[in-house]
């Protein structure tokens, strides 16, 4: 945990999903070694912010080449984020089941297809590669239709989106070869998007099978009228009349809602045919299956081998048609499962009483700043330096309309509850606590949250904050408030909700080993997440404060996230964007289409969300793993695709035979390699000055210089300007990287806490902009990194999350 303990605040994780099996729950933990759960599904699960499809991943090992599957699992991954939901792709990697995985360990999941060590894991293998894994032998493995069920329902996701089901093959009646997905599917409740099962099988003794184990199977109408075939993957019609049919997505989500709500144990099949126009034709196809079916009992080829033996040999009779038709087929049911999984949502959403006013999937920023106005607050004022008059004129009281101030901060205020392992002596484990029973801890209460934290320590360096947020009408709610009021911040700005509205104040629990290193944590933010209480005068507040600086944390919904920024930028302040963690530092990409960008003038480029010079975010400070998501997400959206982007990144003037020498000399040849200064490099033109948090490597600080800037000519400066623009751009001059590495490493013994350790670097950073532009003109970022990371070790070696020292630092700071 080393490299996590220097300047980056560690990665919070959220609740759980809830298990169905409550012997399974642990398998959810951060620390399990078989189990995991990426962030982003474990969150999406848990707010029920987005719709969560689950994807297969023995498509990739065992059923397209490397790497025409890495393509294909960027393409179905694409598909499903385009349509507003979270892919999981279900996988097993270095002997460790995974529910979620990152593009990086995609790639090394799809290199190894077609190597002997690469297995197909169904639920009766779970069990065996994941032992092994933890006893020294690390194999990897794609998941089969049964195994990437057992682990979608282990994680909670209810849809799985895959392209065909296993069956019962011809001759079984002697061979007993029967498919475990049909076992499967009786047993586990979970929603399987097929196009049936692949025809060369026996379809009548499948769905016989599957009638006998009690699955539902239903299969899309899709306009047609009577009675409708139930699908033979290659083929629209199998010649066997589907046993139920359903019109659309939202009598598929329903049914899926209802099965669940009996607490049916057995799976849902709905099968979607193949788009007509890459069906092949049952006459054309039948025969050909007919002649792998034999040449595959010729050679022997029965069991497990049976079906990529005929599956090789159609795609050899057929030319390739075959494939292509596999492929159109397994994105139709990609896309329709995203479908089906965002319309349970809204299923979900409405018994629950979640609200959907402000769900990602409909918001979308408009150009900057062109629509500001109408967006955002169209019936507030234009701004004013009279902030009595802004509060009446938004209905404020004038005695409660918060003063000006340096710095506005927005986001999540929080109890925080820090659990400490201490073991008593002859305790089993004296590093680690126990699941499934109480341990002995050192549990300690502190205001926190990753606003409050920022807006405190912006407080302690000096500058004048406020801080927007909420609280529950609560005890936890009156003892935050109470805190503020002591620690000199202003009140006025926090929202206290009536009990009427159920929300209760934002929770924080962690627990942490002996080493005070994460274990696990829980976090209750519905508050933030949810609230829509600040639509009507977020505007109002900020034209009244006046603030050089907003900063706002991504725990709050899309929809609010880009509204607080927007609005920021319309009263004249800079922004800062604080990601939280990997899950939730997207939320600044999500709701954008690369297919529905605004349409811009001629002197505005079309983006699909404001790029320079008209960006909403003026600087973020991600650790690697937050802009290792925050790239992916992008790219993944398309936003590395349009015009204005190309713009950008052709106006910093990088050389065409490629950087990484230079690269590799401002920064370091690990950095290069794991790709953190050209995943900057690519965001810049959405967020033109980004510092990532490297734990004990420091930090980078990458950003674009403005064309005429006077670092593009000064030689102290020449030796990090990376690139010059030589296309006579008026907006953009050249790139400055630069590594600001720590002054000082900690060692496990001298680290107290690593709670607030980046919120404490984005404060006290913002805090020496607006010192030095109080001073000598506006201090340049490069000039307060130093100062930040001070201050972030301040608070490493603190039991609070933020370090009362810093109000001595920041004195001293002033007096330079």
């Amino acid at each position: 945990m080393a490299s996590m303990r220097c300047f980056g605040k560690g990665a919070r994780p959220w609740k759980s999903p809830p298990a169905f099996n409550p012997a399974c729950r642990r398998f959810l933990s951060s620390d399990n070694r078989f189990f995991k759960v990426s962030e982003e599904v474990r969150e999406a699960l848990h707010s029920k912010s987005r719709p969560v499809v689950a994807l297969e991943t023995t498509i990739y090992t065992h059923g397209f080449p490397y790497p025409d599957n890495v393509a294909l699992a960027s393409r179905l991954e694409s598909l499903v984020r385009v349509g507003g939901g979270v892919p999981a792709t279900i996988g097993v990697l270095d002997g460790v089941a995974r529910v979620g995985m990152g593009a990086e360990e995609i790639i090394r999941l799809t290199a190894s297809a077609g190597k002997k060590g690469t297995l197909k894991i169904s639920r009766r293998d779970l069990s065996y590669i994941c032992g092994l894994g933890a006893a020294g032998k690390k194999h990897n493995g794609g998941t089969t239709v049964a195994g990437t069920m057992v682990l979608a329902h282990l994680a909670g996701i209810k849809v799985f989106a895959t392209g065909g089901l296993g069956g019962v093959h011809r001759g079984a009646e002697s061979s007993m070869d029967i498919s475990a997905d049909l076992t499967e599917l009786g047993r586990t409740p979970v929603a399987v998007i097929s196009s049936g099962c692949k025809s060369f099988l026996d379809i009548p003794r499948t769905l016989e099978y599957l009638e006998t184990e009690g699955v539902g199977v239903v299969t899309f109408a899709d306009g047609r009228e009577g009675n409708v075939d139930f699908p033979a993957f290659w083929s629209r019609d199998s010649g066997l009349r589907s046993p139920m049919t359903i019109r659309n997505e939202q009598e598929a989500a329903a049914i899926i809602h209802a099965h669940h709500a009996l607490s049916l144990s057995s799976g849902l099949l709905l099968a979607n045919p193949i788009p007509a126009d890459a069906s092949v034709a049952r006459s054309e196809i039948d025969g050909i299956i007919e002649d792998a079916i034999q040449e595959a009992t010729s050679a022997g080829a029965s069991g497990k081998d049976n079906t990529p033996f005929i599956l090789a040999k159609i795609k050899e009779l057929t030319g390739g048609k075959s494939v292509i038709a596999n492929r159109a087929l397994i994105e139709a049911n990609v896309r329709r499962g995203t479908s089906v999984a965002k319309e349970l949502l809204k299923l979900e959403r409405m018994e629950q009483a979640v609200p959907v006013g402000t769900r990602s999937d409909t918001f979308t920023v408009p150009a900057w700043p062109s629509t500001l106005q109408s967006t955002v607050a169209p019936s507030l004022p234009e701004a004013t330096s009279n902030a009595a008059d802004v509060a009446a004129s938004a209905g404020l009281d004038k005695s409660t309309a918060p003063p000006k101030a340096d710095i506005v901060v927005a986001g999540a205020l929080a109890i925080d509850f820090s659990c400490d392992y201490a073991p008593l002596p002859g305790a089993i484990d004296q590093v680690a606590p126990q699941l499934h029973t109480s341990n002995p801890s050192i549990i300690t209460q502190t205001l926190g949250g990753v606003a409050h934290n920022i807006a405190k320590a912006a407080h302690y360096m000096g500058a004048s904050v406020r801080l927007c947020s909420a609280v529950g009408d609560d005890l936890s709610g009156r003892a935050a408030v109470a805190q503020l009021s002591s620690d000199g911040l202003q009140t006025s700005s926090i929202k206290v909700l009536d009990a009427s509205t159920g929300q209760r104040t934002a929770q924080y629990v962690a627990v942490n080993d002996a080493h005070k290193d994460l274990t696990l944590a829980m976090a209750d933010m519905s508050i933030i997440e949810q609230l829509d209480t600040w639509t009507s005068d977020r505007l109002s507040y900020l034209q009244a404060a006046s603030p050089q600086w907003a900063i706002v944390d991504a725990n709050w919904d899309p929809a609010n996230l880009h509204a607080w920024l927007m609005a920021a930028k319309s009263v004249g302040a800079q922004t800062a964007f604080e990601p939280v963690s990997t899950a939730k530092s997207i939320r600044l990409f999500q709701g954008h289409s690369p297919t529905s960008a605004p349409t811009s003038s001629k002197s505005r480029p079309t983006s699909t969300i404001p790029t320079f010079p008209n960006h909403i975010v003026d600087l973020m400070t991600p650790n690697n793993h937050e802009l290792h998501a925050l790239h992916t997400s992008a790219r993944s959206l398309g936003l590395f695709d349009s015009p204005a982007w190309w713009a950008t990144i052709d106006s910093l003037g990088l050389p065409s035979s490629g950087s990484r020498t230079a690269l590799s000399h401002l920064t370091s040849p690990a950095l290069v390699d794991e790709g953190i200064p050209q995943m900057s490099i690519q965001l810049l033109p959405f967020v033109p000055c980004i510092l990532t948090k490297l734990g004990p490597k420091g930090v980078l600080l990458t950003q674009l210089l403005p064309a005429g800037d006077e670092r593009l000519s000064g030689p102290g400066d020449a030796p990090y300007v990376l690139g010059r623009d030589r296309t006579g751009s008026e907006t953009v001059g050249g790139l400055y990287m630069r590594l600001f590495e720590p002054e000082e490493v900690l060692g496990p013994g001298e680290v107290v806490s690593v709670n607030g350790v980046g919120d404490t670097f984005l404060g006290a950073l913002v805090a020496g902009l607006v010192h030095g532009a109080e001073k000598k003109g506006s201090k340049r970022v490069e000039d307060c990194v130093g100062l930040a990371q001070r201050a972030a070790r301040l608070t490493l070696g603190s039991k609070e999350a933020v370090s009362p020292e810093l109000i001595q630092l920041g004195r001293s700071a002033r007096r330079m």
